[in-house]
């Protein structure tokens, strides 16, 4: 008997309703019910009585094939953490050499600080102190709340506000990302062009969400302590993704995504594009979504500058998934090529991310097609609409 793979108050959870079918990508594409979270915990709860060898080969597939992408939480009932089982799953099946090999390599990469500051200064990532309450402008260092009552379907504010902690304590800072700060360092600029009022210190490391979805929970909970001391005090981020990692291990006071940073404050320009409004879609993070309940935040800034455009699966994973498109480039593609129809026959300019895996996956998706579709980053669109020239 295996005994000490999942915590038991969480396996236990599920009913077996079945409601989670529907929402998942890998059951929608195989009809399978293994490659479901119905079906998949029915193998963990194998797994842990013993029912199941560990080294049974439906588990080290199953375990590997699921995205991650946590659509079934908002559809239980019974509120099954299925995100959490399955990084304990991970580190099951995945310790030592199970690992695949790629994720090892990428854990390795990332845990190294000083290659991390390199590449922000090469690549120019954002850098720099807060600006004056003059510069920031009337309301440094906090989001305005919305005039109205609260948006439906958005998550539910922090008690204080971001970024005004108590006279003499820390502000807030911006996240630089690990992976966003090599291959897309306009987006920490663009961020930090929007919301000057945010510091950006240069020596922080990575956020450890890497390592919690591949099989290496510790060290993810140890690298997302430390950037907490490395960032004190509010920490806002332009990954949905790491986003949801940090809100679960430092809590969800400490973390904001950029569009909660941003949401509520007014601006009277728009993106034109060939003397129109410009036509927008977004596709949202998974894990900011399903795991934090923020994706209402994002679409009111775009209505802002923007015709927006709602896409039928624009809830649904885009097959990034965080390492699955380098892990399962297969099934990565299967599940992009059926969302980039969508987009192109939804006849928009732009579709919008809000997490680099997903900026990466979109863009190499279009540009393969050769698509007349740009993905950009939100933050990167909005510092297009602020200004005629983009950040430097």
């Amino acid at each position: 008997m295996t005994g000490d793979v999942f915590d038991p108050e969480q396996l236990s959870r599920c009913i077996s309703c079945g409601f989670c079918l529907p929402a998942c990508p890998t059951y929608a594409m195989t009809g399978d019910e293994a490659s479901s979270p119905r079906g998949r915990i029915t193998l963990m709860r194998a797994l842990q009585d013993g029912s199941l060898p560990p080294d049974d080969a439906t588990l080290a597939e199953q375990s590997s094939f699921c995205l991650g992408c946590r659509a079934c939480e908002p559809v239980c009932p019974a509120g099954v953490e299925y995100g959490s089982l399955l990084e304990q799953w991970r580190v099951h099946q995945w310790r030592g050499w199970r690992r695949p090999p790629v994720a090892r390599a990428l854990m390795l990469l990332v845990e190294q600080r000083w290659l991390l500051r390199l590449s922000g200064l090469v690549r120019r990532a954002a850098r720099g102190r807060p600006a004056t309450p003059r510069q920031a402008g009337p309301t440094p260092g906090a989001a305005p709340a919305p005039a109205a009552g609260p948006t439906p379907g958005a998550a539910p504010a922090p008690a204080a506000t971001a970024g005004s902690a108590a006279p003499g304590g820390p502000g807030a800072q911006l996240m630089l990302g690990c992976v966003e700060r090599g291959l897309y360092p306009a987006v920490s600029r663009a961020a930090h062009a929007l919301a000057p009022e945010l510091a950006v210190p240069t020596a922080q490391g990575c956020c450890g969400a890497l390592h919690a979805h591949n099989g290496d929970l510790a060290g993810g909970e140890r690298l997302a302590e430390r950037l907490g001391e490395d960032l004190p005090g509010t920490i806002v981020t332009t990954s949905g993704g790491c986003a949801a990692h940090l809100a679960s291990v430092l809590g969800a006071d400490r973390v904001r995504e950029l569009s909660t940073w941003l949401a509520g404050r007014p601006t009277d320009t728009e993106l034109r594009v060939d003397g129109r409004r410009a036509r927008v879609a977004l596709q949202d993070s998974c894990h900011l979504r399903n795991g934090l309940g923020v994706f209402a935040e994002p679409r009111a800034l775009l209505r802002q500058v923007a015709d927006y455009v709602e896409l039928p699966s624009a809830a649904t994973c885009c097959g990034a998934a965080g390492t699955y498109s380098l892990l399962r480039p297969k099934e990565s593609r299967r599940i992009l090529d059926a969302k980039l129809d969508e987009i192109e026959a939804a006849g928009v300019d732009l579709v919008v991310t809000v997490n680099p895996g997903c900026l990466r996956q979109l863009r190499t998706g279009l540009r393969r097609r050769r698509s007349a579709v740009r993905a950009v980053h939100l933050a990167e669109l909005l510092a297009r609409v602020q200004s005629p020239t983009p950040p430097a």
